[in-house]
Protein backbone atom coordinates (compact mmCIF):
# COMPACT_ATOMS: atom_id res chain seq x y z
CA UNK A 1 0.00 0.00 0.00
CA UNK A 2 1.97 3.47 -1.40
CA UNK A 3 1.09 6.55 1.10
CA UNK A 4 -0.18 9.52 0.45
CA UNK A 5 3.67 11.52 1.08
CA UNK A 6 4.95 8.72 -1.05
CA UNK A 7 2.70 9.09 -4.35
CA UNK A 8 2.99 13.13 -3.40
CA UNK A 9 6.96 13.22 -3.43
CA UNK A 10 7.59 10.40 -6.33
CA UNK A 11 5.36 12.26 -8.62
CA UNK A 12 6.89 15.13 -7.84
CA UNK A 13 10.47 13.25 -8.56
CA UNK A 14 9.63 11.92 -12.04
CA UNK A 15 7.65 15.00 -13.26
CA UNK A 16 11.31 16.62 -12.55
CA UNK A 17 13.49 13.83 -13.71
CA UNK A 18 11.54 13.58 -16.97
CA UNK A 19 12.07 17.46 -17.38
CA UNK A 20 15.47 16.75 -17.05
CA UNK A 21 15.85 14.31 -19.48
CA UNK A 22 13.87 16.30 -22.24
CA UNK A 23 15.60 19.48 -21.56
CA UNK A 24 19.08 17.81 -21.84
CA UNK A 25 18.16 16.75 -25.41
CA UNK A 26 16.56 20.28 -26.52
CA UNK A 27 19.79 21.94 -25.20
CA UNK A 28 22.41 19.64 -26.68
CA UNK A 29 22.35 16.14 -25.76
CA UNK A 30 22.70 13.21 -28.19
CA UNK A 31 22.44 9.18 -28.41
CA UNK A 32 21.67 8.16 -24.62
CA UNK A 33 23.56 10.90 -22.43
CA UNK A 34 20.51 12.10 -20.96
CA UNK A 35 19.06 9.16 -19.47
CA UNK A 36 22.46 7.59 -18.30
CA UNK A 37 23.83 10.71 -17.02
CA UNK A 38 26.22 11.38 -19.48
CA UNK A 39 27.51 8.07 -19.30
CA UNK A 40 26.87 7.26 -23.04
CA UNK A 41 27.01 10.72 -24.75
CA UNK A 42 26.09 14.14 -23.89
CA UNK A 43 23.71 15.90 -21.76
CA UNK A 44 23.65 19.27 -23.22
CA UNK A 45 23.10 22.29 -21.19
CA UNK A 46 25.25 20.73 -18.01
CA UNK A 47 23.41 23.40 -15.17
CA UNK A 48 19.84 23.22 -15.95
CA UNK A 49 20.31 19.67 -16.56
CA UNK A 50 22.07 18.68 -13.71
CA UNK A 51 19.15 20.64 -11.10
CA UNK A 52 16.38 19.42 -12.47
CA UNK A 53 17.57 15.64 -12.40
CA UNK A 54 18.73 16.74 -8.81
CA UNK A 55 15.76 17.40 -7.28
CA UNK A 56 14.00 14.59 -9.14
CA UNK A 57 16.22 12.52 -7.64
CA UNK A 58 15.94 14.00 -4.28
CA UNK A 59 12.37 13.94 -4.28
CA UNK A 60 12.15 10.59 -4.84
CA UNK A 61 14.45 9.61 -2.34
CA UNK A 62 12.38 11.75 0.28
CA UNK A 63 9.34 9.43 -1.04
CA UNK A 64 11.10 6.19 -0.50
CA UNK A 65 11.72 7.27 3.19
CA UNK A 66 7.88 8.06 3.47
CA UNK A 67 6.99 4.76 2.67
CA UNK A 68 9.62 3.38 4.53
CA UNK A 69 8.34 4.94 7.76
CA UNK A 70 4.89 4.76 6.61
CA UNK A 71 4.32 8.68 6.89
CA UNK A 72 4.66 8.55 10.26
CA UNK A 73 0.99 7.06 11.03
CA UNK A 74 1.05 5.09 14.35
CA UNK A 75 -1.63 2.85 12.46
CA UNK A 76 0.15 2.53 9.02
CA UNK A 77 3.24 1.80 11.38
CA UNK A 78 1.46 -1.12 13.49
CA UNK A 79 0.16 -2.43 11.01
CA UNK A 80 3.23 -2.65 9.09
CA UNK A 81 5.00 -4.07 12.37
CA UNK A 82 2.50 -6.51 12.99
CA UNK A 83 1.61 -5.08 16.46
CA UNK A 84 -1.42 -3.82 17.96
CA UNK A 85 0.01 -0.29 18.98
CA UNK A 86 2.56 1.68 18.74
CA UNK A 87 3.82 3.37 21.73
CA UNK A 88 2.84 7.55 22.32
CA UNK A 89 5.90 9.31 21.32
CA UNK A 90 6.99 12.42 23.72
CA UNK A 91 5.91 16.04 22.52
CA UNK A 92 9.02 17.75 21.04
CA UNK A 93 9.97 20.63 23.67
CA UNK A 94 10.01 24.40 22.14
CA UNK A 95 13.63 25.12 21.12
CA UNK A 96 15.10 28.56 20.12
CA UNK A 97 17.35 27.03 17.80
CA UNK A 98 15.64 27.75 14.53
CA UNK A 99 15.94 31.37 15.62
CA UNK A 100 19.41 31.49 15.99
CA UNK A 101 19.86 29.60 12.98
CA UNK A 102 17.84 31.91 11.15
CA UNK A 103 20.41 34.55 12.27
CA UNK A 104 23.49 32.39 10.75
CA UNK A 105 21.72 31.77 7.54
CA UNK A 106 21.44 35.33 7.60
CA UNK A 107 24.97 36.37 8.12
CA UNK A 108 26.27 33.58 5.74
CA UNK A 109 24.25 35.51 3.38
CA UNK A 110 25.60 39.09 4.15
CA UNK A 111 28.70 37.90 4.14
CA UNK A 112 28.83 36.18 0.84
CA UNK A 113 28.28 40.09 -0.42
CA UNK A 114 30.31 41.93 1.87
CA UNK A 115 32.78 40.13 3.66
CA UNK A 116 34.76 37.01 3.84
CA UNK A 117 35.07 37.07 7.69
CA UNK A 118 31.31 37.69 7.70
CA UNK A 119 30.16 34.49 6.02
CA UNK A 120 32.78 32.37 7.73
CA UNK A 121 31.44 33.41 11.21
CA UNK A 122 28.00 32.43 10.19
CA UNK A 123 29.18 29.76 9.02
CA UNK A 124 30.45 28.68 11.61
CA UNK A 125 27.10 29.55 14.02
CA UNK A 126 25.34 27.66 11.74
CA UNK A 127 27.40 24.18 12.63
CA UNK A 128 27.01 25.07 16.14
CA UNK A 129 23.43 25.57 16.15
CA UNK A 130 22.91 22.41 13.88
CA UNK A 131 24.83 20.60 16.88
CA UNK A 132 23.12 21.60 19.87
CA UNK A 133 19.51 21.05 17.67
CA UNK A 134 20.96 17.64 17.08
CA UNK A 135 21.46 17.38 20.82
CA UNK A 136 17.93 18.92 21.65
CA UNK A 137 16.35 15.90 19.43
CA UNK A 138 18.34 13.20 20.78
CA UNK A 139 17.34 14.18 24.67
CA UNK A 140 13.89 14.72 24.11
CA UNK A 141 13.61 11.01 23.36
CA UNK A 142 16.33 9.80 25.73
CA UNK A 143 13.79 8.35 28.10
CA UNK A 144 10.33 9.01 28.93
CA UNK A 145 10.39 11.37 31.78
CA UNK A 146 10.64 15.56 30.11
CA UNK A 147 12.39 16.61 33.62
CA UNK A 148 15.11 13.83 32.90
CA UNK A 149 15.73 14.89 29.75
CA UNK A 150 16.43 18.11 29.85
CA UNK A 151 18.59 17.59 33.35
CA UNK A 152 20.81 15.28 31.21
CA UNK A 153 21.01 17.64 27.89
CA UNK A 154 21.96 20.49 29.88
CA UNK A 155 24.67 18.45 32.49
CA UNK A 156 26.77 17.23 28.59
CA UNK A 157 26.14 20.91 26.84
CA UNK A 158 25.63 23.14 29.53
CA UNK A 159 29.39 23.89 29.78
CA UNK A 160 29.96 24.33 26.16
CA UNK A 161 27.16 26.07 24.66
CA UNK A 162 27.02 29.17 27.88
CA UNK A 163 31.04 30.01 27.39
CA UNK A 164 30.63 29.52 23.61
CA UNK A 165 27.35 31.75 23.07
CA UNK A 166 29.11 34.38 25.86
CA UNK A 167 31.55 34.83 23.64
CA UNK A 168 29.81 34.54 20.35
CA UNK A 169 27.24 37.69 21.89
CA UNK A 170 30.17 39.12 22.99
CA UNK A 171 32.21 39.50 19.63
CA UNK A 172 29.22 39.86 17.20
CA UNK A 173 27.95 42.64 19.94
CA UNK A 174 31.59 44.39 20.04
CA UNK A 175 31.88 44.19 16.18
CA UNK A 176 28.44 45.49 15.25
CA UNK A 177 28.30 48.38 17.67
CA UNK A 178 32.03 49.67 16.49
CA UNK A 179 30.61 49.87 13.21
CA UNK A 180 28.24 52.16 13.93
CA UNK A 181 30.19 54.03 16.15
CA UNK A 182 32.48 54.92 13.46
CA UNK A 183 29.90 55.61 10.75
CA UNK A 184 28.14 58.26 13.15
CA UNK A 185 29.64 61.41 13.71
CA UNK A 186 31.57 62.21 17.07
CA UNK A 187 28.19 63.65 18.49
CA UNK A 188 26.24 60.76 17.41
CA UNK A 189 28.33 58.43 18.58
CA UNK A 190 28.29 59.38 22.18
CA UNK A 191 24.52 59.23 22.03
CA UNK A 192 24.77 55.51 20.70
CA UNK A 193 26.88 54.24 23.39
CA UNK A 194 25.08 55.82 26.05
CA UNK A 195 22.03 54.08 24.86
CA UNK A 196 23.63 50.68 24.73
CA UNK A 197 24.54 50.55 27.86
CA UNK A 198 21.25 51.69 29.28
CA UNK A 199 19.36 49.13 27.21
CA UNK A 200 22.23 46.47 28.40
CA UNK A 201 21.55 48.04 32.33
CA UNK A 202 17.68 47.42 31.41
CA UNK A 203 17.57 44.17 30.17
CA UNK A 204 20.17 42.90 32.89
CA UNK A 205 17.94 44.51 35.55
CA UNK A 206 14.38 43.17 33.90
CA UNK A 207 16.46 39.53 34.25
CA UNK A 208 17.49 39.87 37.62
CA UNK A 209 14.63 41.41 39.37
CA UNK A 210 11.74 38.84 39.95
CA UNK A 211 9.18 41.39 41.69
CA UNK A 212 8.74 43.12 38.69
CA UNK A 213 6.91 39.71 37.47
CA UNK A 214 7.81 40.03 33.81
CA UNK A 215 8.48 36.38 32.32
CA UNK A 216 11.13 34.99 30.89
CA UNK A 217 9.69 34.80 27.89
CA UNK A 218 9.48 38.32 27.78
CA UNK A 219 12.80 38.83 28.51
CA UNK A 220 14.24 36.92 25.88
CA UNK A 221 12.09 38.15 23.41
CA UNK A 222 13.35 42.03 23.90
CA UNK A 223 16.55 40.33 23.76
CA UNK A 224 15.95 39.08 20.29
CA UNK A 225 14.49 42.37 19.65
CA UNK A 226 17.71 44.17 20.64
CA UNK A 227 19.70 41.66 19.42
CA UNK A 228 18.25 42.02 15.89
CA UNK A 229 18.56 46.19 16.06
CA UNK A 230 22.15 46.25 16.73
CA UNK A 231 22.83 43.51 14.15
CA UNK A 232 21.01 45.12 11.73
CA UNK A 233 22.48 48.56 12.55
CA UNK A 234 25.64 47.21 12.55
CA UNK A 235 25.61 45.71 8.65
CA UNK A 236 23.81 49.12 7.46
CA UNK A 237 26.82 50.63 9.16
CA UNK A 238 29.30 48.61 7.58
CA UNK A 239 28.02 48.82 4.02
CA UNK A 240 27.61 52.95 4.49
CA UNK A 241 31.28 53.15 5.54
CA UNK A 242 33.06 54.86 8.16
CA UNK A 243 32.96 58.67 8.38
CA UNK A 244 35.79 60.65 7.15
CA UNK A 245 38.36 61.25 9.85
CA UNK A 246 41.06 64.46 9.65
CA UNK A 247 44.50 64.52 11.05
CA UNK A 248 45.32 66.22 14.53
CA UNK A 249 47.88 68.96 14.44
CA UNK A 250 50.75 68.35 16.36
CA UNK A 251 51.80 71.92 18.09
CA UNK A 252 49.99 73.91 15.76
CA UNK A 253 51.75 72.76 12.80
CA UNK A 254 51.20 69.97 10.70
CA UNK A 255 53.80 68.10 8.34
CA UNK A 256 52.25 69.46 5.60
CA UNK A 257 52.66 73.15 6.87
CA UNK A 258 56.12 72.04 7.76
CA UNK A 259 56.99 70.80 4.36
CA UNK A 260 55.33 74.10 2.79
CA UNK A 261 57.30 76.54 4.74
CA UNK A 262 60.73 74.29 3.82
CA UNK A 263 59.57 74.96 0.37
CA UNK A 264 59.10 78.93 1.08
CA UNK A 265 62.38 79.03 2.26
CA UNK A 266 64.45 77.40 0.11
CA UNK A 267 62.59 79.49 -2.86
CA UNK A 268 63.35 82.60 -1.19
CA UNK A 269 67.03 81.41 -0.50
CA UNK A 270 67.27 80.70 -4.11
CA UNK A 271 65.69 84.24 -4.68
CA UNK A 272 68.18 85.99 -2.72
CA UNK A 273 70.93 84.06 -4.82
CA UNK A 274 69.95 85.17 -8.24
CA UNK A 275 69.67 88.90 -6.84
CA UNK A 276 72.85 88.19 -5.66
CA UNK A 277 73.94 87.18 -8.92
CA UNK A 278 72.21 89.57 -10.98
CA UNK A 279 73.47 92.41 -8.17
CA UNK A 280 77.86 91.05 -8.99
CA UNK A 281 76.77 91.16 -12.89
CA UNK A 282 75.59 94.71 -12.83
CA UNK A 283 78.66 95.84 -10.74
CA UNK A 284 80.73 93.90 -13.31
CA UNK A 285 78.93 96.04 -16.30
CA UNK A 286 79.12 99.45 -14.27
CA UNK A 287 83.76 98.62 -13.91
CA UNK A 288 83.46 97.40 -17.73
CA UNK A 289 81.80 100.73 -18.50
CA UNK A 290 83.76 103.02 -16.46
CA UNK A 291 86.84 101.71 -17.46
CA UNK A 292 85.81 102.57 -21.28
CA UNK A 293 85.55 106.23 -20.38
CA UNK A 294 88.84 106.63 -19.08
Amino acid sequence: MFTSGFKFFFGIGVALATAGVLYGYTSGGNHVGPISLGWKGGVGEHVGYGVLVGLGVSAIGIALTLITFRDADPADQADYMGVDDIAPTLPVTPSHWPIIGAFAVATMAVGLVLNTAIFIAGLVAAGLVSFSWTMDAWADRATGDPEANRALRNRIMAPIEIPAAGGAAVAVGVLAISRVLLNASKLGAVVVAGVVAVVILGIAILAANESLKIGKNAVAGLAVVVAVAVLGGGIWAAVDGEREFHEHEVHGVTDESQSDETEVHDEDGDADESHAEDGDENDAEHTDGDNDGE
